[in-house]
This record gives C-alpha cells, structure tokens and sequence, in this order.
C-alpha cells in the first residue's frame, strides 16, 4: 500500500473506476468519506497507509500492480478513450461490473495493440516498465497470429516470409517471419516487429487479402481458450515472470 500523502481524487481515480469528473460529483453528492468524515472538496490530502477512505461505505483499498489478458472481439479499438468508437477499456468496464470487480480502469495500459477488426489476445497492465519491456523497439517479441486469406496461400510464400517482405511505403523489409501454411486459406504467422497494420500489409504485398486476424500468443504468453470472446482474466504470476522477450544485439 502506498505510503505517500496524496490528494484524494488522485488515490481514488487510480485505484478504482472512478473518474475525476466522477468522483467531484460523489463529494458534491456527500458519498466520500475519511475515517468516517464526510469531505468536502476532492483536493484534500489523505495518507493512504493510515486514512481509511469510503465511497457510499465501501472501503476504497490501494490496488497492487495488475496485469491483465483479455480476449478481444472485433469492433473495439485498443485505446483507452475515443469519441466514436467503443474501446477495450469500455470492454473492461462492462465485465468487471459484471464479476463484480474493482479495476484501475484509468491507469489500465495496452500493451500492443490490435486493429479495431482483429481479434484475440490483448495484454493490459498498470505497469509501465513491464508494457516497456515487451513493446520497446530494443525488444525482440513475437507475436503468433491465426490468418485467413482471401486466396489460396502458395507454399513459395514460407521462404518469402522468412526472407523478409518489403512492404508498401517502407524502404527495408520486414524482419524474418515464421509462417506455417495449415490449409488453402489458413496459416500461422509468427512476427517479431509491429509495424502499423504489419500481418495485413505483408500479405497485401503479396497479392492477397486478410478476411480473418487473430492473435494467439504475445512471446509466451498464450491466449486462454477458455475465455470467450469479451472476456478477461488477471495473469498468473508465473505468465508475469515469463521471459517473454529478447533484446537486440
């Protein structure tokens, strides 16, 4: 739990759903209270390690660092705000209401992002060094996608890959890519960039199309398949502390 004199607003927005907009109308309202005193401006200073802080009698607690993977269905962009589409933080929001659950939605980081049409695995996590440590361009982790093409996918295209692909606009190819060929239209494709769009413009570049896009693994970590679509789960201890990534030489 955190020791530091902070202001109230900021304790309670980071440890909980609450926006500061929010949490301003809950003062205005009388909800909040400090050792069972009712305040009266948001800007106060409490001290965590000894003020007990209630919103409508429910204890407010300090939230360890927490780490997250979620299963995202398409049409939701990997964002924490935007004015015309829903986000994965929206997601979020509607699940853990429905578990019951208090997240730090507004400290919540994505940790590599996904189109808005693509689905699958979506890490999210309140600490900045580990979301660092997997996304810094020094950092070398894959990313193990599930294709569909629009047409057939010859075999020529596993050395392509591996070879590297020169991509629209850019002036050097990709970084060499894992692809296993399982059907006419299906494959795996394994990455160890992020480039914008990267799966879809590899494939474009060959003269075919991605119909369907889904992220099974960021470096070990896998997907649950256990979890729907939509849903979320915390990560285990051991998937934290897995060696997810390498740096580069």
């Amino acid at each position: 739990m955190p020791k530091e004199v902070m202001r109230l607003d900021k304790f309670i927005a980071t440890h909980s759903a609450y926006s500061r907009s929010a949490i301003a109308q809950l003062v205005k309202a009388k909800r909040i209270a400090v050792n069972t005193v009712t305040v009266n401006k948001a800007s106060i200073h409490i001290n965590p390690a000894i003020d007990t802080l209630t919103v409508d009698g429910r204890v407010i607690t300090a939230l360890g660092e927490v780490y997250l993977m979620l299963n995202k269905p398409e049409g939701y962009i990997c964002a924490n705000k935007d004015a015309e589409n829903p986000t994965v933080i929206d997601l979020l929001a509607q699940q853990a209401q429905l578990q019951q659950e208090e997240l730090p939605l507004n400290t919540l980081q994505v940790v590599g992002r996904l189109d808005k049409d693509t689905t699958g695995l979506v890490l999210l996590t309140t600490n900045g060094d580990w979301n660092h440590r997997i996304t810094a361009p020094s950092s070398i982790c894959t990313k193990t996608y599930h294709v569909e093409t629009a047409n057939p996918l010859e075999a020529s295209l596993v050395d392509l890959f591996t070879q590297g692909i020169l991509l629209k606009n850019e002036t050097k190819t990709t970084k060499p890519a894992h692809l296993k060929i399982h059907g006419p239209h299906q494959a795996t494709l394994e990455i160890t960039e992020g480039k914008y769009h990267q799966v879809k413009r590899m494939f474009a570049a060959t003269g075919n199309k991605v119909v369907k896009l889904h992220r099974a693994a960021v470096g070990n970590i896998c997907l649950d398949t256990s979890l729907q679509a939509g849903e979320y789960r915390h990560l285990t201890q051991a998937e934290i502390s897995l060696p997810i990534t390498q740096v580069s030489p």
